[in-house]
C-alpha cells in the first residue's frame, strides 16, 4: 500500500552544515583551550579581538558575553541613565530597547523605512523632539542594521551631530556588511554585535563584541566587563558587569572568522536566487544604494490580504520552515508599550509586523533545496 510520506524538513539555519565543514579545526581549537585551561581571558580572546579589528577596520575591539551586554556596556560607559532618552527603532529585537531601559534611561521608539526595514530619519527627528517635549535629555541614537543590511549611517550621523547625540550602532544582525565601502564597526562612537549561534558569525553559545576608535571608551569598556575593575582587581572604580567572552567561544570564533567572507558571498548568492525566483510574486528585500548585507534573515512581505498563518502552515506541511521577525514591534510589546514613540506614531513598523515572514537563509543552502523552497512559496500563494 502506498503511504503519503512527509517531505524531509529544510533547516531554517543550518549550523550543522557549517560544523561539518569546520569540524576538525574547531575540535583542535577547543582542545587547545582544554589543554591550557585558561577558560577566562585566555590567549584566544586577545587573538580574536585582534582578528576582528583587522576584519572591521576598527582600532579597538572589546569582546564580551553577549550582544545585549555590548549595548549595555557602551551606555554604562557613557553614563546614560535616569532623565536621559535614547532613540531606538521599534521594528527590531527587544535587546535594543532593553539595554536602554536597564540603565534607567528612556527608550524613545521611532519608525523604520518600509523598503529597508531600517531607521527612518524623519521619524528619528520627530522622536528627538518628542523626547524633549517630555522633559527628557536626548543622549544617543541606536540605529539597527536589521536582517543584515546597514542602516543609513551618514544621514543618522548628521542628525546626531546636529542634536548633540552620540551614535551606538547595533550591528547584532549586520556585522560583516558594509556601508559606502566601509565595513560595519567603524561608524558612530561604537558598534555592538552579537555572536549568538544563529547570527552570520556565531559561536557555540552566547558572545558579543564592541568596536570603537575611541581610546578612552575602550579602556572604560574593558573595566566595565570585569566588574568595573581598576588597576587592582579588588579596587573597583565603577559599577560593572561579569561581561567577559569565554575563551572557548573565542577559539570557535577564530576558526569561523577565517571562512566568514566566503560565507557572506554564499549568502548573497542565495539572496539573489530568492530575488529571481520570488521577485514577481512577493516584496523581496531591497538593498539601499551603497549598502551590502550579510542576510542574517531573508524577510519577504506577503501580498496584501494573504493569510500569513495559513501561508506558514502550508509551507510547514511541505517541510519548509518560516519565522516571523517580528510579530509585534517593540512599542506594541507588554514591557515597552508605556515608553514614548515619535510624534505621528509608527505606522510602518506596525504594517511590517503584520505582513513580514522570513524564509530559510544560510550559507549552505544549495540550489536544489532553494528551488524546492521557491516552488513551495509560489504554490502556497497560488492556492
Amino acid at each position: 500500500m502506498n503511504q503519503h510520506m512527509r517531505p524531509e524538513p529544510v533547516p531554517f539555519i543550518d549550523i550543522a552544515a557549517q560544523r561539518r565543514r569546520l569540524g576538525k579545526s574547531i575540535d583542535e581549537a577547543v582542545s587547545r583551550v582544554l589543554a591550557h585551561c585558561q577558560f577566562i581571558n585566555g590567549p584566544e580572546v586577545t587573538a580574536l579581538e585582534a582578528a576582528l579589528a583587522k576584519f572591521s577596520g576598527a582600532k579597538h575591539v572589546v569582546s564580551c558575553a553577549s550582544g545585549t551586554d555590548a549595548l549595555l556596556m557602551v551606555l554604562m560607559a557613557k553614563k546614560v541613565g535616569p532623565g536621559d532618552a535614547v532613540l531606538c527603532p521599534s521594528f527590531t529585537f527587544c535587546a535594543t530597547g532593553e539595554a536602554v531601559a536597564l540603565t534607567g534611561a528612556v527608550p524613545v521608539f521611532v519608525d523604520v523605512d518600509e523598503a529597508t526595514f531600517n531607521m527612518d530619519t524623519g521619524s528619528l527627528k520627530r522622536g528627538i523632539a518628542t523626547a524633549r517635549q517630555r522633559g527628557l535629555n536626548p543622549r544617543a541614537v541606536i540605529p539597527v542594521d536589521l536582517f543584515g543590511q546597514s542602516a543609513d549611517h551618514d544621514a543618522i550621523a548628521g542628525i546626531a551631530e546636529a542634536e548633540g547625540l552620540f551614535v551606538l550602532d547595533d550591528a547584532a544582525q549586520g556585522f560583516g556588511a558594509s556601508y559606502k565601502g566601509r565595513r560595519l564597526g567603524t561608524f558612530g562612537l561604537a558598534t555592538a554585535t552579537s555572536f549568538f549561534p544563529a547570527k552570520p558569525l556565531g559561536c557555540f553559545g552566547d558572545g558579543g563584541a564592541i568596536f570603537t576608535d575611541d581610546d578612552e571608551l575602550a579602556d572604560t569598556l574593558r573595566s566595565i566587563r570585569v566588574h568595573g575593575q581598576g588597576s587592582d582587581k579588588y579596587d573597583n572604580v565603577r559599577l560593572g558587569l561579569t561581561g567577559r567572552l569565554d575563551t572557548m567561544q573565542a577559539a570557535v570564533l577564530i576558526e569561523k572568522l577565517k571562512i566568514f567572507e566566503d560565507e557572506i558571498a554564499a549568502r548573497n548568492a542565495v539572496a539573489e536566487r530568492y530575488a529571481r525566483g520570488l521577485g514577481n510574486l512577493v516584496t523581496v528585500p531591497h538593498l539601499a544604494a551603497g549598502c551590502t548585507s550579510v542576510w542574517a534573515q531573508y524577510t519577504i512581505r506577503l501580498p496584501k490580504g494573504t493569510d500569513r498563518d495559513a501561508f506558514a502552515a502550508d509551507l510547514k506541511a511541505q517541510g519548509v520552515p518560516t519565522a516571523i521577525y517580528y510579530t509585534k514591534s517593540m512599542h506594541q510589546q507588554t514591557a515597552y508599550r508605556d515608553f514614548p514613540v515619535a510624534e505621528g506614531g509608527l505606522p510602518a513598523s506596525e504594517r511590517l509586523s503584520d505582513d513580514v515572514i522570513s524564509l530559510p537563509m544560510h550559507a549552505y543552502l544549495d540550489e536544489p533545496t532553494q528551488e524546492r523552497i521557491i516552488k513551495a512559496v509560489r504554490g502556497a500563494l497560488s492556492t
